[in-house]
């Protein structure tokens, strides 16, 4: 006879990472959160690496805990994929360069771009700056450089730099070969979704 209602899932939704970062991001130990709710610190462990479940009601209890609200631990995260083909073209003000948008255009937390740089490619003869907290650049080929009021920084093939997103700057490429770079803001400086 078939069965009446649908059979549970055996795999369990891992919960612990959620829990962990939770806690981390309050800067509690385990050994806290155990004091606080009288678990032990081995089970506590055990959870967080989603070796064991706990009840519903120390679920509840830890939720308490770590302010978290209980569905969070249950929400489908919100990944979004930008192809290279689907990525739009962003015009940042650069001379014979074809900037990328890879981060989602709804995305205001980070800015992803991708650069392919011509030979003779730059931010523009004056020094710029970006509305954002954090600016960094990696090169994946090729050789740049950026310049700032006080100094020039040379790049070369993985190198990164970081600096303030409202430090004045520009950029070129150096070595007369073409190159690409990633550029990562924080937060995201404008959103393309207008």
């Amino acid at each position: 006879m078939r069965a009446i209602h649908p059979a549970a899932e055996e795999k369990v939704a891992p919960i612990g990472a959620k829990l962990r970062a939770a806690r981390t991001a309050q800067g509690m130990s385990l050994a806290q959160v155990a004091t606080t709710t009288g678990l032990s610190k081995g089970f506590l462990s055990r959870v967080e690496r989603d070796e064991t479940s706990p009840s519903v009601s120390t679920l509840v209890q830890l939720c308490q805990v770590l302010s978290l609200p209980m569905g969070a631990l249950f929400a489908e995260p919100e990944i979004q994929r930008v192809t290279w083909d689907e990525a739009p073209r962003v015009n940042l003000g650069g001379v014979h360069v074809d900037d990328r948008l890879l981060s989602p255009r709804s995305e205001q937390r980070v800015q992803l771009l991708r650069s392919e740089l011509a030979a003779d490619a730059h931010g523009g003869r004056e020094l710029y700056t970006i509305n954002g907290d954090v600016e960094v650049v990696h090169v994946v080929s090729g050789r740049m450089s950026v310049r700032f009021a006080d100094r020039t920084v040379s790049l070369s093939p993985g190198d990164a730099l970081t600096f303030p997103g409202r430090e004045p700057h520009t950029w070129e490429v150096e070595g007369g070969t073409p190159a690409v770079v990633l550029w990562v803001i924080v937060p995201a400086p404008w959103s393309g979704s207008a």
